[in-house]
């Protein structure tokens, strides 16, 4: 059986990792070196690094910050933002990253997905889309949640796997920081439509929340948290006994 995933959100702007509530008011919580070796250590699955503002400055990803956090991991890496070219791609490789995120890059060339599946691998390509509900549609945004693209979620997903994208990160802005759990009505359009891996991302507030998302959706892949985890209202080592006595398939 397919153990889920545990994963751990280092969402960095300027070389630290911050956080906020939905997409917005963002706090400094610490370096993601240090975090980086933490979470390597204590039982996390995969770790996921994004540059949050890269895509909105316009500029690359910091890859010093990011060759000194893929030092300190030695399980999966998923690094994102800035992504916006096949060479993008290979910098963010060559920086230690196992799987590389693309969101606005995709948005402004959907053929940027299918080029990078086949130079490097479904398996390394990862959609990320941040989703939120406008006027009771998944819509997709871009530019860090910043920029509303107008275009229906679960269709554009959809098209980026059938394009290659190995495996997808689905950003609910609706629930992200709110701590009230996991965006259940939206992570089951998207595992409806898709046959690869997705990540659940926004809305952990406590342990019990993960044992909800996978015994709901039990399609779900992964849960992907951040705040929770940062300031340790949730020990991965305690989450993963939590889920395994209720049945859920885990990595301890």
């Amino acid at each position: 059986m397919i153990t889920k995933r545990i994963i751990p959100c280092l969402d960095v702007r300027d070389g630290r990792v911050v956080k906020g509530v939905n997409f917005g008011g963002l706090n400094d919580v610490s370096s993601p070196v240090e975090l980086a070796d933490f979470y390597s250590r204590c039982g996390a699955d995969e770790l996921v690094f994004y540059d949050i503002t890269a895509s909105s400055d316009g500029r690359k990803i910091f890859t010093d910050i990011l060759c000194e956090t893929a030092k300190k991991v030695f399980i999966p890496l998923t690094v994102g933002g800035g992504i916006n070219t096949v060479e993008d791609f290979d910098r963010v490789l060559k920086c230690g990253a196992d799987k590389v995120s693309v969101n606005s890059g995709a948005i402004r060339n959907p053929g940027l997905v299918e080029q990078a599946a086949k130079l490097y691998g479904d398996q390394c390509v990862v959609i990320s889309a941040d989703v939120k509900r406008v006027d009771g549609v998944f819509r997709v945004f871009a530019k860090g949640g910043r920029e509303n693209t107008g275009m229906e979620a679960v269709q554009w997903i959809k098209r980026c796997v059938d394009s290659g994208a190995g495996e997808v990160v689905l950003n609910s802005i609706d629930t992200d920081g709110v701590k009230k759990g996991f965006d259940l009505e939206m992570l089951d359009a998207v595992c409806n439509a898709v046959s690869v891996p997705v990540i659940a991302s926004g809305g952990a507030g406590c342990a019990e929340d993960f044992v909800t998302l996978f015994k709901t959706l039990p399609k779900v892949d992964a849960g992907l948290a951040a705040s929770i985890f940062h300031f340790g209202e949730v020990k991965i080592e305690d989450l993963k006994k939590l889920l395994k006595e209720n049945g859920i398939p885990v990595r301890i």
